[in-house]
């Protein structure tokens, strides 16, 4: 067992991975931590897999940058797929990263999340309704990625009969951000930006014209921010504001789509523990919290050296790039006792799904209360459900999810 880890190890490539890692990538995860937690992989740059590592690399923003202009040019060219992912919230340093997040943060205010939930509880009852009324339905499309697309549709304020492209182009925007991408998937993602921006515009220019209610309406509050110098004289330049919109819908979509899926099939092969969620639904949220640990939505993430560092006895010179392997480190024994358990009641679970330090995910509470209300609900209503054909993966590294789970509501 040992010479076959060693193997996964030496001969990791995250520009040449095979099915069965897609299937299942935790096992290489295991033998990188175990045999090369600081990996130089064959283009030059590192993969870290240990959970101190990457709490390292979160907390020393002075020497792991998160601006993404000089690794991305090369990949998007000047393109405006380039503008979208090097504008963004999450791709950014201080000062800029700073000022966007603080304008976010005020949109998703406790006092915001709050507000959210009746619609949220009533959003989630409409889509079990139909539900109940089919003997199968499809997980994903039925029911996982309806709920954050309405959820940020509405904390956009996008008219409902606007809402059906906007799970393509955040599909097609975050699959080019794999490792390697081919030209159909950089046009796809290219096209979905254009199309986003000019519908934004549009957007925008109505809300200007009549703004909403900025307690609610998290693109009046981001526009009131942006034409004055509310929020300690922070604004959003009309570009920013524009992108930063996309990330919000991106962001709030694949990472909830695929908590409520990835949660709701692994309690399926877990019986034990969906039993004692069923009886304990109490526990829902650290179960949340499980789910997130164990099968994390976003699975990597990237940095870039700007001052030489040390990582497990290595020299990481300045201008290196590293791989931050959210989905091993959540694994690591070292954190985690028996870390390839699945355990609904686990506590402390300090797991990094959501990142740590100044770049931990802005919308962290909204996607807990999206994944607790949603999860639980389709548990109390069908507690029998059970998976109705083989799962379908959605054929990504960075985010891991499905494309759809055939499920019946009675097993």
């Amino acid at each position: 067992m040992d010479g076959h880890a060693r193997e996964l190890a030496d001969g990791f490539d995250l520009e040449k991975l095979t099915p069965e890692f897609y299937a299942n990538p935790y096992p290489t995860y295991r033998a990188l931590r175990e045999h090369a937690p600081v990996k130089r992989l064959p283009n030059g740059c590192y993969f870290l897999t240990r959970y101190d590592d990457l709490i390292a690399a979160y907390k020393n923003t002075k020497a792991f940058s998160s601006d993404k202009k000089k690794e991305f040019l090369p990949k998007y060219g000047n393109s405006l797929l380039y503008e979208h992912h090097t504008t963004s919230l999450v791709f950014n340093d201080p000062p800029a990263h700073t000022r966007v997040r603080r304008l976010i943060m005020g949109a998703l205010s406790p006092r915001a999340i709050a507000g959210i939930e009746p619609d949220l509880i009533a959003l989630v009852d409409s889509l079990l309704d139909r539900i109940e009324t089919k003997e199968q339905f499809e997980l994903i499309g039925d029911f996982a990625s309806a709920i954050p697309v309405e959820v940020i549709g509405n904390l956009l304020d996008v008219p409902h009969d606007e809402r059906e492209p906007l799970r393509d182009w955040s599909l097609a925007i975050l699959g080019a951000l794999e490792p390697v991408i081919g030209k159909d998937a950089f046009d796809c993602g290219n096209n979905a930006v254009k199309d986003f921006l000019a519908y934004l515009e549009t957007l925008v220019e109505r809300r200007r014209a009549k703004p909403g209610n900025p307690e609610r309406d998290v693109l009046t509050r981001l526009i009131r921010g942006e034409g004055n110098c509310e929020d300690n004289g922070e604004r959003l330049t009309a570009k920013e504001l524009l992108h930063n919109c996309i990330f919000l819908l991106n962001a709030g979509h694949e990472t909830t789509t695929n908590l409520i899926g990835n949660g709701l099939v692994t309690l399926t092969q877990y019986p034990d523990q969906k039993q004692r969620l069923l009886a304990q639904p109490e526990l829902i949220k650290t179960a949340v919290e499980e789910m997130l640990r164990y099968e994390s939505s976003n699975q990597l993430g990237n940095r870039m050296i700007v001052e030489e560092t040390e990582l497990g006895g290595i020299k990481l010179p300045a201008g290196t790039l590293v791989t931050l392997c959210i989905g091993a480190a959540n694994r690591d024994p070292g954190q985690f006792p028996e870390p390839e358990s699945f355990d609904v009641a686990r506590t402390p679970n300090r797991h990094l799904a959501f990142g740590t330090g100044a770049h931990q995910c802005a919308g962290t509470a909204l996607a807990r209360l999206e994944g607790a209300i949603a999860i639980s609900r389709f548990l109390k209503r069908f507690p029998n459900y059970a998976l109705d054909g083989e799962p379908v993966r959605g054929g990504r590294v960075r985010f891991r999810g499905f494309l759809s789970v055939p499920c019946s509501i009675n097993a």
